[in-house]
């Protein structure tokens, strides 16, 4: 028997990475899932290979309208959602003096306005003991240079999970956050870094972390599981760390 046997799970950003990792484990823990996210041909190769009882569902979570769809498609063909992952982000390593407008705004559009209104539109469909979790970062309790943009929209979610936990409670709704370390996934190697700098980079964050290595998108997903299933039914308006011991040691 799955943890999830029997709910409908909704996973944004879920062609990739973290997302692809956790809709897989859903999958294999009984749920039925919507999945979205931008890229159309890794989405119907996600949709075919986590079966017939998927709805996969094209769409940018900054874009309302886009938006409207994924959650109307949602209702129509599930009725409800149970399990809400609002995983869709982007990363883009910038020094203070190199920020530009334009990618101040996309970042928050994405992050921090994607991810909030992906949760509000969804409340007429969640229900009663329904999992919202949010992705935010372990880099929000530390200071790393080149990431104030990205740990400022990650800051913001942990703050929005806090609030939410407090509105939504009396619904039997419950609203947690993960917050991954430095894991091996796309949204990492799509740094500003390539080549043997980013192998040194990534040497350091391992040797710094008290596990002696960077994360997988499947150390991520196994936590995500916990906070999307009844095991964690007493855990509200909380952020479970992921990071190898990274951000606490």
């Amino acid at each position: 028997m799955g943890k999830l046997d029997g709910k409908i799970a909704l996973v944004t950003g879920a062609t990739s990475g973290i997302g692809l990792a956790t809709a897989r484990l859903f999958a294999a823990e009984g749920a039925r899932l919507i999945v979205a996210g931008r890229d159309a041909e890794r989405l119907e190769s996600v949709a075919e290979e986590l079966g017939p009882d998927t709805l996969a569902i094209r769409g940018s979570v900054e874009v309302s309208a886009d938006l409207d769809r994924l959650i109307d498609a949602a209702g129509g063909c599930f009725g409800r959602i149970d399990v809400l992952f609002a995983n869709a982000g982007v990363f883009r390593p910038l020094m203070i003096p190199d920020v530009d407008e334009r990618t101040f705004d996309m970042m928050f559009n994405i992050n921090v306005k994607g991810a909030f209104f992906t949760v509000q539109k969804a409340l007429p469909l969640l229900s009663n003991g329904s999992s919202v979790i949010f992705n935010t970062s372990a880099m929000i309790h530390i200071g790393v240079p080149s990431t104030a943009m990205y740990v400022a929209t990650k800051a913001a979610l942990r703050s929005i999970v806090r609030v939410m936990a407090e509105e939504l409670s009396p619904r039997g709704i419950r609203i947690n956050c993960v917050s991954p370390g430095s894991i091996l996934t796309p949204l990492h190697s799509h740094s500003s870094l390539e080549g043997e700098i980013r192998d040194e980079v990534a040497g350091a964050i391992a040797a710094r972390t008290p596990i002696k290595r960077l994360g997988e998108a499947d150390d991520v997903a196994k936590a995500v599981l916990y906070l999307a299933s009844d095991d964690s039914s007493y855990v509200q308006g909380e952020e479970l760390v992921v990071s190898g011991g990274w951000s606490a040691t």
